[in-house]
């Protein structure tokens, strides 16, 4: 019989960046800019509260992300509570590829965990991981949410798999959001069925440079983060993203689409640095900038 903890358990997740321009699919990197959960075990009923990004939009009932992933995790720990309170203090933005979905679900995941008695050894972190991943379908956002700091991951005969690869501790970045949304199934969408042999070759050496450049060798970043597979393709849904894309790194900065987008990421040298501050004042009219530290704890106690 399950046996859940009395009181308040708080959480707090990171937003994350998949793809950095070539690692289609496979690559994540966790940004320091985090969501807030807290989550209680109560008498009856279900209470959910947000604030933040996505307030009066999300649903507030069941079909709540994070509502869903804790019922996963609360069949895979072994029975439900009688009735549960829930809010969100939400600040990674939603629709935007910075891994608003992955961090609702990770976050859920971990909280339902958290709120059982002895959860972590009933639901190792292995374990919860492939639970996360097989919510979201797929891992390169749910990794680095789980893990921290620069994943490596991808799907394998019916599993899940996550590599953690060290991240030079001169790499942040810069975060340029638009204020209109994508939805990943329409930047999908517009991906072809196959590509040409040689960029898929291309894309490959990118993505070996790119694991090495962010190891230690920071000043590769440019020609690592080349994409062959997608980013071009998606330009009719979010042109304005591309266009800055194209402008930063015909200036030399190392600038891909975040995720599915419309967020574009460029990499910098320390979030206080001069190049930073100069990548600040780059931001389109009425966008948001952040300068963002890399994230190294991913979901944690909060």
């Amino acid at each position: 019989m399950v046996t859940f903890v009395e009181g308040p358990v708080r959480v707090s997740v990171p937003a994350t960046s998949a793809n950095l321009g070539p690692g289609f699919d496979s690559l994540g990197l966790a940004l320091d800019l985090r969501d807030h959960l807290e989550g209680e075990v109560v008498a009856e009923g279900l209470v959910v509260e947000v604030t933040g990004a996505g307030a009066g939009a999300v649903p507030l009932d069941e079909t709540h992300l994070v509502v869903r992933s804790m019922r996963a995790a609360f069949d895979r720990l072994g029975g439900q509570p009688s009735g549960l309170r829930l809010s969100c203090t939400n600040v990674v933005p939603h629709a935007r590829g910075l891994g608003s979905s992955s961090a609702a679900i990770v976050g859920g995941v971990f909280l339902a965990r958290s709120l059982v008695a002895g959860g972590a050894l009933l639901l190792d972190d292995d374990a919860l991981f492939r639970l996360a991943a097989d919510l979201e379908g797929h891992p390169d956002n749910v990794a680095p949410a789980m893990h921290g700091g620069f994943v490596i991951s991808g799907h394998q005969d019916g599993d899940f798999y996550a590599v953690d690869s060290s991240v030079d501790p001169r790499v942040s970045a810069v975060v340029f959001i638009p204020p209109t949304p994508v939805s990943t199934e329409v930047a999908r969408g517009l991906l072809p069925a196959q590509v040409p042999h040689a960029e898929a070759a291309a894309d490959a050496g990118r993505t070996a440079l790119l694991v090495a450049a962010l190891a230690g060798s920071p000043e590769h970043l440019w020609l690592a983060t080349r994409d062959y597979l997608h980013q071009d393709y998606r330009r009719p849904a979010m042109p304005e993203s591309l266009e800055l894309v194209d402008r930063l790194r015909a200036d030399g900065v190392a600038a891909v689409v975040s995720g599915a987008g419309p967020t574009v990421l460029a990499f910098s040298d320390g979030v206080d640095s001069a190049g930073t501050e100069a990548l600040l004042g780059r931001a389109p009219r009425g966008w948001q900038v952040l300068a963002l530290a890399v994230d190294r704890d991913g979901v944690r106690p909060a």
